[in-house]
Formats: structure tokens, sequence, C-alpha cells
């Protein structure tokens, strides 16, 4: 299986829309929104990726076919801000060379944080951060309106 990891041109933001759209559909098991009058969920800092420096748009290809997308932003740290493979290509390590290939990219201080709820995301980035900075982490927990927080923050 070849995973590859491609900066998204802005030409090509209409496909990380549309999968933006997937994401934020499976994500309302957590969320409970609702889509707008339009019938779409929307994401409001699309293009703060194309028109901000520190922040990195990617599409995830798995045998030239699209898998998923990886935004990172730096507000003071690399900081995953939405990390999504789609369902085909889930438990098959593609995930795993993903976060590979971005640590390569993105040497330096990171925050990943996730919904404490979302058990899968919990599991997988707890699995990243042992893989990849093996007892090299602090772990964090807080809680606000929305759902109980937890992440991780170190260097690579």
């Amino acid at each position: 299986m070849n995973v590859e990891l491609v900066l998204i041109g802005i030409e090509h933001k209409s496909v990380l829309m549309q999968l933006m759209e997937l994401y934020d559909y499976e994500f309302t098991e957590y969320d409970n929104r609702d889509v707008n009058e339009h019938g779409y969920y929307g994401y409001k800092h699309i293009d703060d990726y194309w028109n901000e420096k520190g922040r990195y748009p990617y599409l995830i290809n798995v045998d030239g076919k699209i898998a998923g997308f990886v935004l990172i932003s730096t507000p003071e740290r690399y900081s995953m801000s939405e990390f999504f493979v789609m369902l085909k290509y889930r438990r098959k390590g593609v995930g795993m060379q993903v976060m590979s290939e971005v640590f390569k990219r993105h040497a330096g201080d990171w925050d990943i944080g996730y919904w404490k709820s979302n058990e899968r995301a919990s599991k997988f980035w707890k699995s990243v951060v042992d893989k990849y900075m093996p007892d090299n982490y602090q772990t964090y927990e807080y809680e606000d309106e929305r759902n109980k927080h937890g992440g991780f923050l170190f260097s690579n």
C-alpha cells in the first residue's frame, strides 16, 4: 500500500471541503451538530489554510486514491487541527504512515488534542505518541462547555 501526503493547493480547496463534510458528518456522533439550511456543516476556517502563514492542508492518498486529509496549524506549536482517514482505509496502518511523514516534515513542538468521548481518536493518538515519542511526552486534560478534552505535548 502506497501512502502519500500531498500539500493541497488552493485549486483543490473544493476537494478538501467535500472531505470535510464527510468528516463533520461522522463527528456528529460526538458534537451533535446539525447541517445548515443548505445541507452543509461548513468549516469556518477553511480559507485560513491558504490565507494565513503557519497552516498546512494535506490530502492523504492511498495507491493514488483520496483517503483523507490532515490540517495542521501553528498558533504557538504545531497543532493537529483536523485528521481524517476514510473508513475504508482505517485499521490498515494508513494513519501511522501519515503521521510518520507529518513528523518528518514538521519537526518541533507539538500539541495533539482530542475529545475524550471519541475513544477511537484517544486510542489512535496514544498509539502515535507511544510509537514516535516513547516516554517523551506530557498529557493534559480539561473540560469546557462542549466536552472533556485530552491531549499530548511533545517535541519531535
